[in-house]
């Protein structure tokens, strides 16, 4: 992988990954601990945050792959790129919608059952968490 491609991978990968850890790790579960914090409340600015990380993190996605298509990326960088912007589409595509139907139903005054499409969430941010720390890991030392 050539030098700039590999720099502006490592870069906007480690500023990704401090998004999502900032942002799902930390601020989500916090924010509902906040005195006066109801859940419509919480849900409402959730749905916020995420919609605005999730812009973001598309458009770093957009970058990563043009940084990795250009540089002749190695085998590990090529992989863990494709993983995390697997995972991020799956997330968007599959996990984000059923969460904000539950949430609309909250945010309506219903009572909807517990979903597990929260954990899925987890799950994928678990996961492209560990393809980002291999794809800024792997573009460093490219």
């Amino acid at each position: 992988m050539n030098a700039t491609s590999a720099a502006v991978t490592a870069a906007v990968t480690f500023v990704w990954l401090g998004m999502v850890l900032g942002i799902s790790f930390l601020e989500a579960p916090l924010k509902f601990r906040a005195p006066g914090v109801t859940v419509p409340l919480g849900l409402g600015i959730g749905r916020l945050v995420f919609r605005a990380l999730n812009a973001v993190e598309a458009l770093l996605a957009v970058v990563v792959i043009v940084a990795v298509v250009t540089g002749g990326p190695s085998v590990p960088v090529g992989l863990a790129a494709a993983a995390s912007v697997a995972v991020l589409a799956v997330q968007l595509a599959a996990v984000r919608p059923v969460l904000n139907r539950r949430s609309d139903r909250v945010l309506a005054g219903e009572n909807p059952p517990r979903s597990r499409a929260h954990l899925f969430y987890v799950a994928f941010e678990l996961a492209k968490v560990a393809a980002l720390l291999v794809l800024g890991i792997s573009a460093l030392a490219a």
